[in-house]
């Protein structure tokens, strides 16, 4: 666990989809003014997808924003499983950000060529401002579980072997998935409590290996808190 982690409790899931929101609008704002625009990595999940209803109803200057993605699955572009489309259609295609600062992952290609692709879009993109994170309830995080060895080196890794489906991935690597100003993890759900008490006791969990310069902020319910932590 990062030291200068900084873990907000939250009652809902719905109230830290909020919470979110609100600081991701903060430090949007932040970074289209000190540097003329904000480059976000987007997570997949329920709780994300309440974070990006609730973007897609503000009234924002989209025009500086750049959108990547974090982890994507080995699946047909239009596939209801694929995170770039349930980040369309709850958040993308409801407001303007022009189509060419949207960076999908290109994993309809394959594990190997998808990440090959995707490197090559996050070696230009880097650093990025705000990078948005799950965790499992076996504490992996994007598209990194665990038992998978990659080169922690690499900018993107291809995944297989997922132990939830489908078994093929494209994911950022841990170090690029901490090369961020703002970092945030969204955790929520009761299933996901043993990971949480893991990963603060110190637990070799892939969620404990992005480590960022900047404070970690962790946006967590109370169910996947549990008592006494």
């Amino acid at each position: 666990m990062q030291e200068n982690s900084r873990w907000h409790t939250l009652e809902t899931a719905d109230q830290v989809a909020t919470a979110t929101y609100e600081h991701l609008l903060r430090s949007a704002e932040q970074a289209i003014a000190k540097h003329g625009c904000f480059k976000l990595v987007l997570a997949g999940g329920s709780t994300p997808e309440k974070v990006y209803r609730l973007l897609a109803k503000a009234d924002l200057d989209w025009s500086k924003w750049f959108v990547y993605h974090g982890d994507e699955r080995c699946l047909p572009v239009d596939h209801v499983d694929r995170n770039s489309l349930m980040a369309e259609k709850s958040f993308l295609q409801a407001v303007a950000i022009p189509e060419e600062q949207i960076f999908n992952i290109p994993a309809e290609l394959g594990p190997e060529l998808g990440a090959q692709a995707y490197a090559d879009v996050v070696a230009k993109a880097l650093p990025f401002d705000m990078v948005l994170l799950g965790m499992g309830e076996d504490g992996h995080t994007a598209s990194l579980f665990p038992g998978h060895v990659h080169d922690l080196n690499a900018l993107t890794h291809a995944v297989y072997n997922s132990p939830k489906p489908p078994s093929e991935r494209v994911s950022m690597s841990a170090k690029v998935l901490g090369e961020t100003h703002e970092l945030l993890f969204l955790i929520t759900g009761a299933n996901k409590q043993e990971a949480v008490k893991a990963w603060r006791a110190g637990a070799d969990l892939p969620v404990a290996t992005i480590a960022c310069s900047h404070p970690i902020d962790i946006y967590i319910d109370s169910d996947a808190l549990g008592a006494g932590l």
